[in-house]
C-alpha cells in the first residue's frame, strides 16, 4: 500500500518538485549501491572476479583502453 501512495505522489509532482525528488532518489540509490559494493568487497566476495581479470591480462588476453 505504501508504494503505491508513493507512486501517486510522485506521479503528481510539479515539474521542479519531481527534478528534485529524482536528483535526492539517484543519490540516496548511489549510496546504497556504493553500500553493497563495500559489503562484498570486504567480505572478499568480488575477489574471484578480480583474480581472473588479473590472471586474462597477464596472459594477454585483454586490449588497452
Amino acid at each position: 500500500m505504501i508504494l503505491k501512495q508513493l507512486e501517486e505522489t510522485v506521479a503528481h509532482l510539479p515539474a521542479d518538485e519531481l527534478t528534485r525528488f529524482c536528483e535526492w532518489f539517484f543519490a540516496f540509490d548511489a549510496k546504497r549501491w556504493d553500500a553493497t559494493i563495500e559489503t562484498d568487497v570486504t567480505a572478499g566476495r568480488l575477489d574471484t572476479l578480480a583474480d581472473d581479470a588479473i590472471a586474462e591480462h597477464r596472459a594477454e588476453r585483454t586490449k588497452p583502453l
